[in-house]
């Protein structure tokens, strides 16, 4: 497949409204530049807005989901703990348009010989079930969120085809030798103090050594060294490990990793003990999600969520909702090539406001930021913004818009 990697578009198609005719304040964002059609009930949109700081650009892809046939999915490598361009995740799925999605375990430099995981900070949902839960809020990558944000805080698209926030929270057990514990952690790069954490196959074959390191309190902190590991096969221990192990999991097996307490609890469980975990991702929405990945809020109800930092100016990419989640906007920004701006937090809720939305996430921005479109012609994929040094970061996940 061709990856064309483009640094201007021009917008000639005429309009064909992916949705609702535009608002005015849609008018006022973007003037008189075109929604371009990419397929049945998905739509392309470039503007150019003042700052304060110079101009900026962005780029949108909007989603009809009342339209049959379009939808929108979690694009992931095949393993929560590995990554790829966007531009292959998309291609590989046939998408439409993507964006890029969670911040992620990028860089282990304040822990010397630990492997960075590549793993999404927050929770994701993929067909309906749990692929992972979120670290402990000092652990998560990017900029610190508002007040009032979680480590649990997502976007997706619900059961009934609606796409909404909520948050999604971990709630599983481990049952053995007559005795239950509460589980702290699910194929995540970081498990909270004194916790047990499940790994499953779809965690990967990155080393399980980075969940132990850190605290509930900081990032940095250093690795524990109290920690016990157990192979569990057919509800049953096969093997034990002072130390977390790296490698496939196989299907039908998982691994028990405690730290502190929760490596004394399961150095007491030994080979051949009987074990049962169960887990889920519980949500706190009207249906269970079909897809979610980890996401900041900041705009509800049409208005951007106080504490929304208006000073760092930075590629960001950002998720919006409009028309009671039946529209789905994903846009993208330049910021560190070619001749425009980023936005800053307060800039960027604004920004989609004016595309209309009454709700909003901002995702991983920085590099990360990506936005690909499929042209409906050719059916090749062009990256739309400018990237950053010109080339595409290999990312954990991203939000895929399919149609057809």
């Amino acid at each position: 497949m061709k990856v064309l990697l483009r640094s201007a578009v021009a917008l000639v198609m005429a309009l064909v409204p992916a949705g609702p005719a535009a608002s005015s304040a849609e008018e006022a964002l973007g003037g008189t530049a075109p929604w371009v059609p990419l397929a049945a009930g998905v739509a392309y949109r470039e503007v150019t807005v003042p700052t304060s700081h110079g101009t900026a650009r962005l780029y949108a892809a909007r989603a009809d989901l009342r339209r049959p046939g379009v939808r929108a999915d979690l694009l992931y490598p095949s393993a929560v703990a590995a990554r790829a361009p966007l531009t292959r995740l998309a291609g590989e799925r046939g998408a439409v348009a993507a964006v890029n999605g969670d911040f992620f375990d990028i860089t282990e430099e304040q822990h010397p010989g630990v492997e960075a995981t590549g793993a999404p900070s927050g929770p994701a949902v993929h067909r309906g079930l749990a692929l992972k839960a979120a670290v402990p809020q000092a652990q998560r990558f990017g900029w610190w969120p508002p007040p009032g944000d979680t480590d649990q805080d997502v976007l997706g698209v619900g059961v009934d085809g609606v796409a909404r926030t909520g948050r999604l929270e971990l709630r599983g057990h481990l049952r053995a030798a007559g005795r239950t514990w509460e589980l702290g952690g699910l194929n995540q790069y970081a498990l909270p103090v004194g916790s047990i954490g499940v790994f499953t196959s779809d965690w990967g074959e990155v080393s399980r050594e980075r969940a132990v390191c850190g605290n509930d309190e900081s990032r940095k902190a250093p690795c524990s060294t109290d920690t016990w590991e157990l192979t569990v096969r057919r509800n049953r221990v096969v093997s034990a490990s002072a130390t977390p192990g790296r490698g496939p999991i196989p299907a039908g097996s998982l691994v028990l990793l405690g730290r502190e307490a929760g490596a004394r609890v399961l150095a007491g469980l030994p080979v051949g003990t009987a074990v049962v975990a169960d887990y889920r991702l519980a949500s706190n929405g009207p249906v269970p999600f079909a897809f979610a990945l980890g996401a900041y809020p900041m705009l509800h109800g049409g208005n951007p969520l106080a504490g929304l930092d208006a000073h760092d100016v930075e590629p960001r990419t950002a998720v919006c909702l409009a028309d009671h989640g039946r529209l789905l906007t994903l846009l993208s920004t330049d910021g560190r090539e070619g001749t425009s701006t980023g936005l800053t937090l307060t800039e960027l809720a604004q920004a989609l406001r004016g595309f209309g939305c009454s709700d909003g996430v901002y995702l991983d921005g920085g590099a990360s930021a990506t936005l690909v479109t499929r042209d409906p012609d050719t059916g090749e994929l062009a990256v739309r913004n400018h990237l950053d040094h010109g080339q595409e970061r290999r990312i954990p996940n991203a939000i895929g818009i399919f149609a057809g």
